[in-house]
């Protein structure tokens, strides 16, 4: 039985808190908003408050705001988020769809303490590119709201693209990719992984593979660090933004991969730990256009089909501009394909029968009813997977290749560039899919280059896989009477069912990009001539005007 003495220490105890979290700051200070910005950057108001008495400043206060149309026509409701750990900062952004005039209204909540603040802005017209849509009229494929221009995804991984202690080679990193016609990017979060992928790309000074979204009594412990899932660490949160702001300025998409299989310290499964993380990220990140959500990496090992679900429902809700949301499975199974909140597939899939793999995940999707664009983002990583195919299954040839294979399919796709070339070990100009770093030896990517601008020559999003128009095991995309493009992937010649008609008629080096004008094909039956060479060639075939 405690005694007289320890029932007062607990009462006093008991008191205090209750004084504490009833406490009211000194002051809140509303910053004044810019009175315009452009449609799709984002507004933003700043909260200062003075001398902050919150016990945690991340789960003892709110800041919610609601955003509309002057005419009261569009409503948004949207989170704030917490920017500094002692809780003297808080921001909440807003990001108008469309030129016109708004208003909005911002209550910052600490206990019972509230505090109100109105304002208006203006709109100004833009091109900016929105976020990426599902194209209602074809929805294989991706459109950029606003602009409406399409989006031909091509990806790749740079995991660990923020372990970078120095910004510069963040920056340097997306702008070399954006040079060679790379527009996604798989980045993680809170994935953390340990040194055993066998690959010669190590921590140090300037790099590190063990990010903080948390504040970490260990930070550089894989697996004991000591995270406090109640407190977030604000420098690693304002670096990834950073990040974010430079890909946007180039059109880059990134894919904020929350977490991954090989971390071992995940907040647990539904728990309010793992929700506040993942409703935090989407306050800080979602008025960034250039952003999708995807809820791990090799989901499956750690979490199961219900949660996959309930929590894609949740992020749909907490995002007011709902970009588009996946999940990324180890196979075409564990996909919420028919679900509302799931625009698009994500998984890996290692085998390199790709197109037929990539048809069947078109069949697999149409059975739902509901249409969605179909990406397998990990296929390979140059000079590294999979251990167990046979020499050479790897090599920046095969992946480029496998790559036609899958975007001949009207499929997407994100592909890993080597880390052979390392991070603190010699030469120490790499890092590739681990890091997003790489020099001018790496080239794999020139090669998928040839592809995007072949792909993008035509109007893509309107063909469909029709391998049936052609013969000796090639692929053809094709709008039938309009375009036809045809893969060879061992060269030689082609027989194409086309529709009456004349038609200009090109060969593509797959290889190199080199064009080769042909004499007009005509149908309805037309044989190409021998491919230039033996290696692969595509054709594209477009009806005379």
């Amino acid at each position: 039985m405690p005694n007289k003495k320890d029932a007062l220490i607990v009462s006093a105890v008991i008191g205090v808190f209750s004084m504490v979290s009833s406490a009211a700051p000194s002051t809140v200070a509303f910053a004044p908003s810019p009175s315009s910005v452009e449609a799709y950057d984002f507004l933003e108001v700043v909260i200062n408050v003075g001398t902050p008495d919150a016990g945690n400043p991340f789960t003892d206060v709110t800041v919610s705001g609601n955003f509309s149309e002057a005419s009261g026509a569009k409503q948004w409701r949207v989170d704030g988020f917490c920017d500094s750990l002692d809780g003297s900062l808080y921001r909440i952004r807003f990001v108008p769809p469309a030129a016109g005039d708004y208003r909005y209204s911002v209550t910052f909540r600490q206990g019972a303490f509230e505090k109100d603040f109105g304002g208006s802005f203006h709109a100004a017209g833009s091109h900016r590119n929105g976020p990426i849509r599902v194209d209602p009229q074809y929805p294989w494929h991706f459109i950029w709201e606003g602009t409406g221009k399409h989006y031909f995804f091509s990806g790749t991984t740079a995991y660990w693209l923020t372990g970078w202690k120095d910004e510069r080679i963040i920056n340097s990193s997306l702008d070399r990719l954006h040079r060679l016609k790379v527009n996604r990017l798989r980045v993680t979060v809170a994935g953390r992984s340990n040194l055993f992928f066998g690959e010669p790309v190590m921590i140090g000074n300037n790099y590190s593979n063990l990010p903080t979204p948390w504040v970490a009594e260990r930070p550089n412990d894989f697996t004991h660090p000591g995270f406090d899932y109640t407190r977030f660490d604000i420098p690693f949160w304002q670096k990834f933004e950073r990040m974010l702001r430079h890909a946007r300025d180039e059109d880059m998409i990134i894919s904020v991969v929350f977490d991954m299989n090989d971390n071992k310290v995940h907040p647990a499964a539904g728990s309010e730990d793992e929700r506040r993380f993942l409703r935090y990220a989407v306050a800080r990140f979602s008025a960034f256009t250039n952003v999708t959500w995807d809820l791990g990496d090799d989901l499956e090992g750690y979490r199961d089909d219900q949660w996959a679900h309930e929590t894609g429902t949740l992020i749909e809700q907490w995002d007011p501009y709902r970009h588009l949301s996946t999940s990324h499975p180890m196979k075409t199974v564990h996909q919420d394909r028919c679900s509302d909140w799931f625009g698009f597939t994500s998984y890996q899939d290692w085998s390199r029968e790709q197109h037929a793999l990539l048809l069947a995940s078109r069949e697999l999707q149409k059975k739902c009813g509901r249409i969605i664009p179909q990406t397998n983002e990990e296929y390979g990583y140059e000079d590294h997977y999979p251990l167990w195919a046979a020499p050479g299954s790897d090599s920046a040839d095969v992946l480029r290749r496998t790559a036609w294979d899958i975007v001949m399919a009207g499929a997407y796709q994100t592909a890993g560039e080597t880390c052979r070339r390392g991070t603190n070990i010699y030469p120490d100009t790499g890092g590739g899919w681990m890091n997003g770093r790489g020099d001018d030896t790496m080239t794999m990517f020139l090669g998928y280059g040839h592809m995007v601008d072949f792909v993008t020559s035509f109007e893509w999003w309107k063909t469909e896989p029709h391998d049936e128009l052609v013969n000796n095991g090639n692929y053809c995309l094709a709008q039938p009477g309009q375009t036809y493009a045809v893969y060879l992937p061992k060269g030689g010649k082609v027989t194409v069912k086309l529709e009456p008609g004349a038609y200009d008629a090109t060969w593509v080096s797959a290889l190199s990009g080199d064009k080769v004008p042909l004499p007009t094909a005509e149908g309805p039956s037309w044989t190409s001539p021998e491919t230039p060479d033996t290696s692969d060639w595509a054709l594209l075939l477009q009806r005379k005007p």
